[in-house]
């Protein structure tokens, strides 16, 4: 389907994890702009409430619901909400992230490379788990893992963030092939510097940084792509080196 105005997305059924703030809430916006109505997934209910608001004064459908992506169970909740309340899932956005960028691997704390790989890794397997079922069954639609350009080049001082998204390209591209005889489209988009509160910015100029909303528009381009084909990977830069 391609994008045709506000109702391009009308009555489709969207989730989108970290969707409190940065990309995931200018993801969840412009979703709801487009006709979705938009399932808010994030820790923080406050943060959710927030972005919940935000849609809701534009007249657009917003659904917070706090969940722990490093839960199983807390994911099959949210599953089971969904396909209670709506009846399908028609797009899956995997754009919640967490990062330490303080020092070099080998001074990592553990408990600190686990909560990268929980969330980055982990947690989109879970929600691929808990969700592809249901979209397999009501007829396929689209997964997009939102990744990083730091998961096609080296990242000193962030090797454990770098990890979990060369991971997740790797997940992404072989996922694409398991579902796509399911009518699923599995993309992944690897933005450079992005204007958010997650990252190493110190020095660089956040007007010519990405911002949020950029994100959001290549999603968008991508759920909106005509049916018969799909991308499978958005490399995304600023113009300028920031």
């Amino acid at each position: 389907m391609q994008e045709n105005g506000h109702s391009s997305l009308k009555g489709k059924v969207a989730v989108i994890t970290g969707a409190g703030s940065g990309i995931g809430a200018a993801i969840a916006e412009k979703l709801s702009q487009l006709g979705a109505a938009s399932v808010l997934c994030g820790r923080t209910e406050s943060k959710l409430a927030a972005t919940a608001k935000t849609i809701s004064s534009n007249g657009g459908k917003a659904d917070g619901q706090v969940c722990d992506l490093k839960d199983l169970r807390s994911v099959e909740a949210l599953a089971a909400h969904v396909e209670k309340t709506y009846g399908k899932l028609d797009i899956l956005v995997n754009n919640a992230g967490v990062g330490t960028f303080g020092g070099p691997l080998h001074a990592m704390p553990p408990e600190e490379w686990d909560s990268v790989m929980n969330t980055n890794l982990r947690g989109v397997y879970y929600c691929i788990r808990s969700f592809a079922p249901l979209m397999i069954r009501t007829g396929g639609g689209d997964i997009v893992n939102i990744s990083s350009l730091a998961g096609k080049n080296a990242l000193p001082n962030g090797a454990a963030y770098a990890a979990s998204k060369w991971g997740l390209n790797g997940l992404s591209y072989s996922v694409a092939e398991e579902l796509r005889a399911n009518n699923i489209r599995v993309s992944v988009i690897c933005p450079g510097s992005t204007n958010t509160d997650l990252g190493p910015h110190a020095g660089k100029n956040a007007n010519k940084m990405l911002q949020p909303g950029d994100v959001a528009h290549v999603l968008i381009m991508l759920v909106t792509q005509a049916s018969q084909s799909f991308a499978s990977e958005v490399l995304l830069r600023p113009t300028q080196k920031p």
